[in-house]
């Protein structure tokens, strides 16, 4: 497996732009792409999920993009030291009712010397907001660079 730059110890840009690659991977809503950046026994708290290697992270994607339509996030770095990074985000979603949330969350993450993720845990709850209380109308995909971040949209 080839490394997945940047690599740790991580500095504050560095982190910073890991946060943002993966933030454009999740919106992508490609789970092969998304496991890419994982170790292929890599461990995930989910909410209340525990995962373990790449076919689990995979299928656990593939639900939840399946249940999470019109899934737009925004990833905002924490904090950082050596091989972690802290990451808060918040994404909006709707369920197949027409139902829309925003789901708020912070994640931990640990990395290998390649880059790979070996661990991730995350906390999430969720929202449920009505449509005209949206914050993210990006077209689907990448968020563009001139949207505001969390902080700049006071979340």
């Amino acid at each position: 497996m080839s490394a997945r730059p940047p690599l740790p110890p991580f500095t504050r840009e560095t982190a910073a732009l890991k946060v943002r690659l993966a933030e454009d991977a999740w919106n992508s809503r490609d789970p092969e792409k998304v496991s890419l950046a994982y170790t292929p026994d890599s461990r995930w708290r989910n909410r209340s999920e525990f995962l373990h290697g790449t076919q689990e992270i995979v299928a656990f994607l593939q639900r939840k993009w399946a249940k999470e339509l019109e899934y737009r996030l925004i990833k905002e770095l924490w904090a950082f030291e050596g091989h972690r990074i802290a990451v808060r985000f918040a994404y909006e979603w709707h369920d197949d009712a027409g139902n829309w949330f925003r789901s708020y969350g912070n994640e931990n993450w640990e990395f290998d010397d390649d880059g790979r993720m070996r661990r991730r845990l995350a906390s999430i709850n969720d929202l449920p907001l009505r449509e005209s209380e949206r914050k993210y109308r990006w077209p689907l995909g990448r968020r563009p660079d001139d949207h505001p971040g969390l902080s700049d949209l006071g979340l």
